[in-house]
């Protein structure tokens, strides 16, 4: 289902996907920096203390996510730039795209590039060698990691429209909040194999951060009660 919001929403509109590509070799480019880093800080460490790698493990995990966040600021900022370039370029002196399609957009290309690296990890493990759960761990592993996939394309769909606006308002608290649940959603991964643990707090977060950027992008109640009631 996540997929589909670059199927139903982007696929027609060039300059939609334009920014989406744009967006997701902004994610890319910052798992390869903090890729780079831990796997210096992994080489120059001893390989035998299990605590140090675990240690290096969770600073990975949190560096990834601060250096995510600082390039989804840094194409903030390119996006604001190049308004001003469409604006000065367009006839009637008004953008062909808002800022509020822009940071959807790009949250939609932060997170579909975020799921296609999953999916190819879950392949990669898939391929063996081994069977998941043959030494008594949970067969749900591939299950679990669809969903995690998901709700993590879901999330930064949503982290975009928030840490967006919070920019464009100057509300650096909204940033703040996008951070921690980034922070938060990742560190809880290391709660598996209690999938649980991990899942349920991940999708309660996301049902937060989407109530939340439906009310920043203008939505109301009224506009759900009169959807679900097939009102125009």
């Amino acid at each position: 289902p996540a997929f589909g919001l670059f199927i139903f929403t982007i696929a027609r509109d060039p300059l939609r996907i334009i920014i989406l590509i744009a967006g997701a070799f902004f994610w890319l480019v910052s798992l390869l920096l903090s890729s780079l880093i831990w796997f210096i800080a992994v080489k120059a460490s001893d390989p035998q203390d299990e605590r140090l790698q675990k240690g290096l493990l969770i600073f990975g995990v949190m560096f990834s996510v601060l250096l995510q966040e600082a390039f989804r600021f840094l194409y903030y900022k390119l996006l604001r730039k190049a308004i001003e370039g469409l604006v000065a370029l367009s006839e009637d002196g008004c953008s062909p795209i808002s800022i509020q399609q822009m940071a959807y957009v790009a949250g939609v290309g932060f997170g579909l590039m975020s799921g296609a690296f999953s999916m190819i990890n879950l392949l990669a493990d898939a391929l063996g060698p081994g069977t998941v759960g043959i030494h008594g761990d949970s067969q749900l592993y591939f299950l679990t990691s669809a969903f995690m996939t998901m709700v993590l394309i879901f999330l930064h769909t949503f982290w975009g429209i928030l840490f967006f606006h919070g920019c464009e308002h100057r509300r650096w608290w909204e940033i703040a909040a996008v951070v921690i649940m980034h922070l938060t959603v990742s560190g809880l991964s290391f709660c598996n194999p209690l999938y649980v643990g991990s899942l349920v707090p991940s999708y309660l977060l996301m049902a937060a951060a989407a109530a939340w950027a439906y009310l920043l992008s203008g939505g109301s109640a009224q506009n759900v009660r009169r959807f679900l009631l097939c009102k125009c």
